[in-house]
């Protein structure tokens, strides 16, 4: 292993567990399909996230920190899906939660990942990942697969604990009115901290 591995962990913990917007996606889709529906929507972020960090490390992701269009060109399309996500959330059919409901398909794993794909942040969080815990040298390609493979291991269960807070919240709304208000609010939320993402 190497020195940097331990902070790196809880860099990756607190980067996956921490609210954003795959977290409340994630959320949303347990409540409004049930836990296994929400499954491949982290096995999607964690495995996009993580090649990410792959692909950085190997090299190829590093002119995106010198292309300041391709870096607006990604955080934009993010963002028009997110919001494009957001109302369909929002507009989601006022429905109470049942094994049955069918409304709304959830995102899916290519979905999933395809937001990590476009989303500048991540890319600059691969970048900065490489940069601070990889190190210089010979095991310099040896540690970014380490960094790739725990990134991925930590942020399943974190991500993966938000699948378990949406089952388990499905509980809660059993009512037509309940779910409908529940979907608006984690619209507003998602639409909230994507637009914030690109203001500060």
């Amino acid at each position: 292993m190497f020195p940097t591995l331990l902070p790196f962990l809880l860099f990756a913990f607190v980067a996956s567990i921490t609210p954003g917007p795959t977290n409340i996606l994630v959320l949303s889709n347990s409540a409004r399909h049930g836990f296994n529906a929400a499954l491949p929507i982290v096995l999607g972020a964690c495995a996009g996230a993580a090649g990410i960090v792959l692909v950085v490390g190997s090299g190829f992701g590093q002119p995106l920190a010198q292309l300041p269009k391709v870096q607006t060109a990604l955080q934009w399309t993010g963002v028009a899906w997110l919001t494009y996500l957001s109302w369909q959330i929002f507009s989601a059919p006022a429905q109470a939660i049942t094994p049955d409901t069918t409304h709304k398909k959830p995102v899916g794993l290519a979905g999933s990942a395809s937001l990590q794909l476009v989303n500048p942040k991540t890319w600059m969080m691969a970048v900065a990942v490489v940069s601070v815990f990889a190190g210089d040298g010979d095991e310099r390609q040896s540690h970014v697969l380490y960094l790739s493979l725990a990134f991925f291991l930590i942020s399943l269960p974190c991500l993966g604990a938000w699948a378990v807070l949406g089952a388990g919240s499905s509980r809660l709304f059993r009512s037509p009115r309940a779910i409908q208000r529940f979907n608006q609010c984690m619209a507003l939320l998602l639409l909230g901290s994507t637009w914030l993402s690109v203001m500060i």
